[in-house]
């Protein structure tokens, strides 16, 4: 088997994020008609654009590919190592002309994701990292928020699940909600301490989380599923419970909030 090292990966991660960067600057955000697949997801040329660019920049013999924007393949089962890609994570965002979307890409060895990189070409922000390097920030190093509770902490939420109302039931919570698109991005913010915690409220797909995932992970932060199982990647199926990701104080806080919440609204049903 092929060794590789982490540096070399990354290198990898890198020039694809700056090749899909320059792909996504041909089109202009706010001005590019979309379509809609099943579940009314949005999906652009962008989005096809980038993921043909990203899978010949990366994909090399050997290695499994997993991305929203291919058909998938389960050959990728078998192999050890396998991109898991998001070529536009918030192609609603990008489509509204919102800059809070981003390339990402993730790699997974043995159902891991051990390096990540996610790369915002509107505010011009790039995210990288693995598991044995810690994680850079626009080229500087980067951790996770050392804040130790909730008091004052910034929670980035799901732009589409709080106009939705699903976080009505966090108004009175101590700490602060931001809406923001793409959970990718959300992700990467947390990882780099631009934000102390994001988690989803619905499920996602491996693709929409792999990276940031990573991301959060090599800087010292943690995640967990929904579910509060690990995060394991190159499933045949790659929807998931949803995630949790924080800087490494917060994990038992968010847990016992969460926990609480669960509580109260099952309380309040009709029995």
């Amino acid at each position: 088997m092929t060794s590789y090292s982490s540096a070399e990966t990354l290198e990898r991660i890198h020039a694809a994020l700056e090749a899909g960067r320059e792909v996504l600057n041909r089109f202009t955000p706010g001005a590019i008609e979309a379509e809609y697949k099943a579940g009314h997801d949005p999906v652009t040329e962008a989005d096809r654009a980038v993921d043909a660019m990203l899978k010949k920049h990366l994909l090399r013999e050997g290695e499994g590919w997993l991305s929203e924007e291919t058909i998938d393949d389960h050959s990728r089962l078998s192999k050890q190592r396998v991109w898991v890609v998001d070529p536009l994570d918030g192609t609603r965002e990008f489509v509204q002309g919102i800059p809070e979307f981003c390339v990402s890409i993730a790699m997974v060895e043995n159902g891991v994701p051990i390096a990540g990189g996610i790369c915002n070409p509107a505010t011009d922000e790039l995210i990288l990292g693995a598991r044995d390097t810690g994680v850079t920030y626009n080229g500087s190093p980067a951790q996770p928020s050392q804040r130790r509770d909730l008091h004052g902490a910034l929670v980035l939420a799901s732009r589409s699940e709080v106009k939705r109302g699903e976080w009505k039931q966090f108004e009175s919570a101590e700490f602060n909600i931001r809406p923001m698109g793409s959970v990718a991005y959300k992700l990467g913010l947390v990882a780099a301490g631009r934000a102390d915690l994001t988690f989803t409220l619905v499920p996602k797909n491996e693709w929409d989380v792999a990276a940031g995932a990573a991301l959060v992970e090599s800087a010292g932060g943690w995640t967990l599923k929904l579910d509060h199982s690990p995060l394991r990647c190159n499933q045949k199926n790659p929807l998931i419970s949803g995630l949790l990701a924080g800087g490494p104080f917060l994990r038992s806080p968010l847990l016992a909030l969460l926990e609480h919440h669960a509580q109260t609204i099952a309380a309040e049903r009709p029995s």
